[in-house]
Protein backbone atom coordinates (compact mmCIF):
# COMPACT_ATOMS: atom_id res chain seq x y z
CA UNK A 1 0.00 0.00 0.00
CA UNK A 2 1.13 3.56 -0.72
CA UNK A 3 1.42 6.14 1.63
CA UNK A 4 -1.41 7.61 2.17
CA UNK A 5 -3.16 5.35 0.78
CA UNK A 6 -5.94 4.06 2.89
CA UNK A 7 -7.54 -0.14 3.62
CA UNK A 8 -11.08 0.39 4.06
CA UNK A 9 -10.72 -2.89 5.99
CA UNK A 10 -7.72 -2.32 7.91
CA UNK A 11 -8.65 1.70 8.81
CA UNK A 12 -5.89 3.63 10.80
CA UNK A 13 -8.43 6.20 11.68
CA UNK A 14 -6.34 8.54 13.26
CA UNK A 15 -4.33 8.80 10.81
CA UNK A 16 -6.90 8.77 8.43
CA UNK A 17 -8.47 12.04 10.03
CA UNK A 18 -5.46 13.69 10.23
CA UNK A 19 -4.85 13.57 6.73
CA UNK A 20 -8.26 14.72 6.11
CA UNK A 21 -8.69 11.74 3.55
CA UNK A 22 -11.63 10.48 2.10
CA UNK A 23 -12.91 7.13 0.92
CA UNK A 24 -15.50 5.70 -0.75
CA UNK A 25 -16.74 2.57 -2.50
CA UNK A 26 -19.47 -0.28 -2.39
CA UNK A 27 -19.81 -3.44 -1.33
CA UNK A 28 -22.18 -6.07 -2.30
CA UNK A 29 -24.98 -6.92 0.89
CA UNK A 30 -24.08 -10.45 0.32
CA UNK A 31 -20.86 -9.33 1.73
CA UNK A 32 -22.43 -7.51 5.10
CA UNK A 33 -23.12 -11.13 6.53
CA UNK A 34 -26.12 -9.66 9.43
CA UNK A 35 -27.57 -8.17 6.85
CA UNK A 36 -28.10 -10.76 3.95
CA UNK A 37 -29.29 -13.68 6.32
CA UNK A 38 -32.56 -11.60 6.65
CA UNK A 39 -33.38 -11.28 3.19
CA UNK A 40 -35.65 -13.00 1.76
CA UNK A 41 -34.65 -15.58 -1.00
CA UNK A 42 -35.08 -14.72 -4.50
CA UNK A 43 -36.27 -17.19 -7.37
CA UNK A 44 -34.47 -16.05 -10.03
CA UNK A 45 -31.58 -16.04 -7.60
CA UNK A 46 -30.41 -12.51 -8.63
CA UNK A 47 -27.71 -11.23 -6.33
CA UNK A 48 -28.56 -8.47 -3.50
CA UNK A 49 -27.68 -5.39 -4.15
CA UNK A 50 -25.06 -2.95 -3.25
CA UNK A 51 -24.31 -0.89 -0.50
CA UNK A 52 -22.70 2.52 -1.76
CA UNK A 53 -20.71 4.15 1.15
CA UNK A 54 -18.18 7.19 2.03
CA UNK A 55 -16.34 7.75 4.67
CA UNK A 56 -14.30 11.36 5.39
CA UNK A 57 -11.77 12.04 8.33
CA UNK A 58 -11.30 14.83 9.95
CA UNK A 59 -9.46 16.52 12.86
CA UNK A 60 -11.44 19.62 15.06
CA UNK A 61 -9.66 21.54 17.10
CA UNK A 62 -10.41 21.78 20.62
CA UNK A 63 -10.02 24.70 22.84
CA UNK A 64 -7.09 24.06 25.14
CA UNK A 65 -6.57 20.44 24.41
CA UNK A 66 -5.66 17.83 21.58
CA UNK A 67 -7.59 18.16 18.32
CA UNK A 68 -10.38 15.64 18.17
CA UNK A 69 -10.90 12.62 15.57
CA UNK A 70 -14.13 12.76 13.72
CA UNK A 71 -15.16 10.11 10.80
CA UNK A 72 -18.07 11.03 8.29
CA UNK A 73 -19.78 8.23 7.70
CA UNK A 74 -22.97 8.19 4.94
CA UNK A 75 -24.18 5.10 3.27
CA UNK A 76 -26.61 4.41 0.95
CA UNK A 77 -28.69 0.62 -0.10
CA UNK A 78 -32.29 -1.14 -0.95
CA UNK A 79 -32.02 -3.76 1.31
CA UNK A 80 -34.77 -6.39 0.89
CA UNK A 81 -36.54 -7.67 3.54
CA UNK A 82 -39.99 -9.53 4.01
CA UNK A 83 -42.87 -7.35 4.38
CA UNK A 84 -44.24 -8.16 8.05
CA UNK A 85 -48.23 -7.43 6.39
CA UNK A 86 -48.28 -9.46 2.88
CA UNK A 87 -44.97 -11.75 3.64
CA UNK A 88 -44.15 -10.39 -0.20
CA UNK A 89 -40.07 -8.95 -0.30
CA UNK A 90 -39.86 -5.21 -0.11
CA UNK A 91 -37.01 -3.14 -0.73
CA UNK A 92 -36.19 -0.90 2.47
CA UNK A 93 -34.40 2.45 1.11
CA UNK A 94 -31.66 2.55 3.73
CA UNK A 95 -29.57 6.33 4.59
CA UNK A 96 -26.90 6.47 6.46
CA UNK A 97 -25.12 10.03 7.66
CA UNK A 98 -23.31 9.78 10.62
CA UNK A 99 -20.79 11.36 12.67
CA UNK A 100 -18.78 9.87 14.93
CA UNK A 101 -16.26 11.13 17.44
CA UNK A 102 -13.01 8.99 18.45
CA UNK A 103 -12.04 9.14 22.25
CA UNK A 104 -8.93 7.44 23.75
CA UNK A 105 -10.61 4.67 25.63
CA UNK A 106 -13.61 2.45 26.32
CA UNK A 107 -14.49 4.27 29.95
CA UNK A 108 -14.17 7.50 28.34
CA UNK A 109 -16.17 6.63 25.41
CA UNK A 110 -19.31 5.28 27.93
CA UNK A 111 -18.95 8.31 29.56
CA UNK A 112 -19.05 10.70 26.79
CA UNK A 113 -21.44 9.08 25.04
CA UNK A 114 -24.18 9.20 27.72
CA UNK A 115 -23.61 12.70 27.93
CA UNK A 116 -23.49 13.58 24.28
CA UNK A 117 -25.82 13.80 21.41
CA UNK A 118 -22.84 12.60 19.45
CA UNK A 119 -21.45 9.36 18.87
CA UNK A 120 -18.92 8.21 20.79
CA UNK A 121 -16.55 5.40 20.31
CA UNK A 122 -13.34 4.37 21.44
CA UNK A 123 -10.36 4.91 18.91
CA UNK A 124 -8.80 1.75 17.80
CA UNK A 125 -5.89 0.80 16.30
CA UNK A 126 -7.20 -0.74 13.35
CA UNK A 127 -11.18 -0.46 12.32
CA UNK A 128 -13.05 -2.72 9.58
CA UNK A 129 -15.15 -0.06 7.94
CA UNK A 130 -16.92 -2.35 6.45
CA UNK A 131 -18.14 -3.50 9.67
CA UNK A 132 -19.43 -0.14 10.89
CA UNK A 133 -21.20 0.33 7.62
CA UNK A 134 -22.98 -2.92 8.46
CA UNK A 135 -23.78 -1.70 11.85
CA UNK A 136 -25.37 1.45 10.71
CA UNK A 137 -26.81 -0.30 7.83
CA UNK A 138 -28.22 -2.84 10.25
CA UNK A 139 -29.29 0.13 12.67
CA UNK A 140 -31.04 2.47 10.06
CA UNK A 141 -33.31 -0.38 8.88
CA UNK A 142 -36.79 -0.50 10.41
CA UNK A 143 -37.94 -2.83 13.57
CA UNK A 144 -41.09 -3.71 11.40
CA UNK A 145 -40.44 -4.13 7.56
CA UNK A 146 -43.58 -3.57 5.19
CA UNK A 147 -44.57 -2.08 2.01
CA UNK A 148 -46.09 1.40 2.71
CA UNK A 149 -49.11 0.12 1.03
CA UNK A 150 -48.65 -3.75 0.14
CA UNK A 151 -48.87 -4.68 -4.13
CA UNK A 152 -51.84 -7.74 -3.57
CA UNK A 153 -55.20 -6.79 -1.08
CA UNK A 154 -54.60 -8.59 1.90
CA UNK A 155 -57.02 -11.68 2.58
CA UNK A 156 -59.70 -10.74 5.45
CA UNK A 157 -61.15 -13.28 7.46
CA UNK A 158 -65.29 -12.97 6.84
CA UNK A 159 -66.55 -12.33 10.52
CA UNK A 160 -70.01 -14.61 10.20
CA UNK A 161 -73.45 -12.45 10.48
CA UNK A 162 -75.58 -12.46 13.73
CA UNK A 163 -78.22 -14.12 11.67
CA UNK A 164 -75.11 -17.19 10.99
CA UNK A 165 -73.82 -17.55 14.05
CA UNK A 166 -76.14 -20.40 16.20
CA UNK A 167 -78.64 -19.17 19.18
CA UNK A 168 -77.03 -19.70 22.70
CA UNK A 169 -78.45 -20.22 25.99
CA UNK A 170 -77.72 -17.70 28.28
CA UNK A 171 -75.90 -19.27 31.43
CA UNK A 172 -76.09 -17.82 34.69
CA UNK A 173 -71.80 -17.99 35.79
CA UNK A 174 -73.46 -18.23 39.40
CA UNK A 175 -75.44 -21.65 38.77
CA UNK A 176 -72.58 -23.55 39.70
CA UNK A 177 -72.13 -22.53 42.67
CA UNK A 178 -76.05 -22.55 43.75
CA UNK A 179 -75.75 -25.94 42.91
CA UNK A 180 -72.70 -26.04 45.02
CA UNK A 181 -74.39 -24.78 48.42
CA UNK A 182 -77.27 -27.21 47.89
CA UNK A 183 -74.86 -30.25 48.09
CA UNK A 184 -75.47 -31.07 44.52
CA UNK A 185 -72.79 -31.68 41.42
CA UNK A 186 -72.63 -29.47 39.08
CA UNK A 187 -73.56 -29.77 35.60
Amino acid sequence: MKPGEHDPRRLDVAAFAAQGAELSGRWPLSELARVAEDAPATDDGAPLPEVHWSAHGERRPVKGGEPQVWLHLQAQAQVPRECQRCLAPVAIAVEVDQWLRFVGDEQLAAQLDADSDDDVLALPRWLDLQELVEDEVLLALPLVPSHDQCPDPLPMVAEPSAEELPPQEKVNPFAALAQLKRGNKPE
